[in-house]
């Protein structure tokens, strides 16, 4: 594995291997032939790593009433006697222990053991009556409530999309701090390149991070960088807005103030307006911001190492789709 990229887990079926109940698989174009180039990747499948065969019976999580008020277990669609509930949870709690490394998992939608929000929970008499995760996804959350988890359909959004491997890149940057060695000096760096790209998702966590670390060395610093991912993590789960995307673009814009004339000024404005209203891509503006900073290199350090700028590899192209 190299350390210097995420590393990601992956269901197996979306890289193509034939491992669902039926002998098939679900390959996901993006998670072959983009996240592949761009981050080591580990095939999982949580059925068959507790021993189910392929092909073999589906199941389905039920919601129970016979033994114990709404309990929820995982069992073969057509025989409810079989449960499978303690096996794929007790695969899902040890699962980092195995890949400590993982800086996100991609699982599938509708699966009984790794859908992220999708799986169908039927009643004990057969109807669906909700949709939640599965169990399998249920417990490496649990464990992990940092670790950035999506599936497969919801990916489809390009805002998720962007949301999600953004969220993988910044764990994988804190798992690398940690690697090197935790300290306040540390804390305070790793939050000064990442002020921007905290603004465009809330004012609220940029100003609650902002103090904390302002106060590091009261408390131990383990306890408080603990705090710090807590919200930052939570922070980046969201999809920032068109206005605060706008927002934080017009104050990188501001470094710029003494470097540009008032024609480039102009230009600058006119390709953040034309993002706020939908007509360009994000690409746009801030292809067009790191040009400017890019003349004024040694200048413009501060601005140049704001991850708001390249949260992940540009030759992603996610940013080409968010507008």
């Amino acid at each position: 594995m190299n350390r210097q990229i995420p590393t990601i887990a992956i269901s197996s079926c979306l890289l193509g291997e034939n491992v669902r109940f039926n002998g098939g698989h679900k390959r996901n174009p993006f998670c072959t032939d983009t996240i592949k180039q761009y981050m080591d990747i580990i095939s999982f499948c949580p059925e068959t790593a507790i021993g189910m065969g392929v092909p073999r019976k589906p199941i389905r999580i039920v919601q129970t009433s016979d033994t114990a008020p709404n309990r929820i277990k995982v069992c073969e669609t057509d025989n409810p006697n079989t449960d499978y509930t303690g096996a794929l949870y007790q695969e899902g709690l040890g699962f980092e222990a195995k890949v400590p490394s993982i800086s996100g998992f991609i699982g599938t939608g509708a699966s009984p053991s790794c859908a992220l929000t999708s799986a169908k929970v039927y009643s004990d008499k057969g109807h669906p009556i909700a949709k939640g995760p599965g169990m399998f996804t249920k417990a490496l959350r649990d464990n992990n409530p940092l670790l950035p988890i999506e599936e497969n359909g919801r990916l489809n959004d390009t805002g998720i999309r962007e949301s999600f491997i953004n969220r993988v890149y910044t764990y994988h940057r804190w798992q690398q701090l940690q690697a090197e060695g935790l300290s306040a000096r540390a804390l305070v760096a790793f939050h000064s390149q990442h002020k921007y790209l905290i603004m465009s998702h809330s004012n609220t966590a940029y100003k609650t991070l902002g103090q904390l670390v302002a106060g590091l060395g009261k408390h131990q610093i383990e306890q408080q960088a603990q705090e710090y991912i807590e919200i930052l993590m939570s922070t980046l789960s969201t999809v920032p807005s068109r206005g605060q995307q706008s927002n934080v673009l017009q104050h990188l814009m501001g470094h710029l103030k003494k470097y540009t004339d008032k024609q480039e000024k102009q230009e600058l404005l006119k390709s953040i307006i034309d993002f706020q209203k939908g007509i360009v891509p994000l690409i746009v503006p801030i292809t067009l911001l790191k040009h400017h900073f890019s003349r004024h290199e040694s200048d413009q350090q501060y601005a140049i190492q704001q991850f708001y700028l390249a949260p992940h590899p540009y030759e992603m192209g996610l940013r080409s789709h968010i507008n």
